[in-house]
């Protein structure tokens, strides 16, 4: 009886072995294929990934725990290509800028899809006005349900402040959401520069009332030792107002100037700065530059993160774009990618990336209309920020 039972018990612990040796077998299996595999939907999804967690201080450690050190700089070798083919492509401005009749609200407002405004109006009396260039409603705090006025592209209006040229968008995805600011006064929009820059940086809800401004978000990246940086020192050059901080950046960034035209120009970091750039910020990579999309759903740049990206329309709107991120729940993030196809529904002409992460926010007329990746503080010192109004 003792044999019969030891028996069974040995053949029970071989089926065990064997199963979990096989269970082992299908996982390797899997990983390696995972990890290897050029089939262009998982390789798509591998490559975001470990272009995230590479590009996130903290989270470093989860490509390099799951990843080979091979496939790493592979992917962020290819990273680094595609910003480097952007050297070279630089903005000429090409397309004329129409003037739109400022008296005119749906010519000035032309993304507003007429019959959902009228709808609302009419729901809403105390919004009428004698004139809709009087039109001053918000509803884009963070606990506001937004109103129901839509715009031409299918997305909800949040608010406009018709006298100040502002509109604010909700875009949403599956598994993000942010807010799209189309500012109608492009000789509004400026660079605001830290009040104590060099030695620490500036809270954007501070930036905003002391420039002015109405509208503002993050701009230029900083230094960041170990991720708690102050915000003090700019990372690359920045011109706010005509006066210049920081200084050029290594070979592959970009920068963005606005010059005394109100136009936005995209060029090389390296690229000397033009004598009528009256506010400018170096960062990479370009979106958009004469029209034409440098990045695509094939490209680089995939990683899932909060971002802010600032653009200027074919007619001159400049666009300021802030996707929420980290936020389980409410938003994961987006790739470049994705922002560059928003910005070229809304008719984008020049586009260029900011610095992202917990740095990304907007806030509009008093409040935060975005939340910080981070939720236990409300944002980042920033070196410098883009204030309109």
């Amino acid at each position: 009886m003792q044999k019969i039972k030891k028996k069974k018990k040995q053949h029970k612990l071989r089926k065990t072995l064997i199963v979990l040796v096989s269970v082992f077998a299908v996982l390797a299996g899997l990983y390696t294929f995972v990890v290897y595999t050029k089939i262009p939907f998982i390789k798509n999804l591998r490559d975001a990934y470990i272009e995230t967690a590479m590009q996130t201080m903290s989270h470093q450690w989860l490509a390099e725990l799951f990843f080979p050190d091979d496939v790493i700089a592979e992917v962020m070798a290819n990273v680094n290509a595609a910003q480097d083919a952007q050297q070279g492509i630089e903005s000429e401005w090409t397309h004329k800028v129409e003037q739109k009749d400022d008296g005119s609200f749906y010519e000035m407002f032309d993304e507003i899809d007429k019959s959902s405004l009228e709808a609302y109006l009419k729901a809403h009396p105390s919004q009428n006005k004698k004139s809709l260039m009087e039109l001053n409603i918000n509803e884009a705090g963070l606990d506001d349900e937004g109103t129901t006025i839509k715009t031409k592209q299918g997305d909800q209006v949040l608010a406009i402040n018709a006298k100040k040229g502002v509109l604010l968008v909700r875009v949403k995805g599956s598994n993000y959401q942010g807010v799209l600011a189309i500012l109608k006064n492009p000789e509004d929009i400026r660079c605001c520069i830290a009040e104590h820059i060099g030695s620490y940086g500036e809270f954007l809800e501070d930036f905003v009332p002391r420039c002015k401004g109405v509208v503002g978000v993050n701009a230029s990246g900083f230094y960041d030792a170990d991720g708690v940086g102050s915000g003090g020192t700019v990372d690359g050059l920045t011109i706010c107002s005509g006066k210049e901080y920081g200084y050029h950046t290594a070979y592959g960034r970009k920068r963005m100037e606005f010059r005394t035209d109100n136009k936005m120009y995209i060029v090389d970091a390296d690229t000397k700065v033009s004598p009528n750039a009256r506010d400018a910020v170096e960062f990479t990579p370009a979106l958009i530059i004469d029209g034409e999309a440098l990045i695509d759903a094939q490209s680089a740049f995939r990683s899932i993160q909060p971002r802010t990206v600032v653009s200027q329309s074919r007619d001159g709107d400049v666009m300021l774009l802030v996707i929420e991120g980290r936020l389980p729940g409410r938003s994961l993030g987006i790739g470049l990618p994705d922002c560059t196809e928003i910005l070229l529904g809304y008719d984008a002409y020049q586009a260029m990336n900011m610095d992202g992460g917990t740095s990304s926010v907007m806030w509009y007329d008093g409040e935060y209309i975005t939340k910080c990746s981070n939720p236990e503080i409300r944002c980042r010192y920033l070196p410098n920020a883009w204030i309109y109004g």
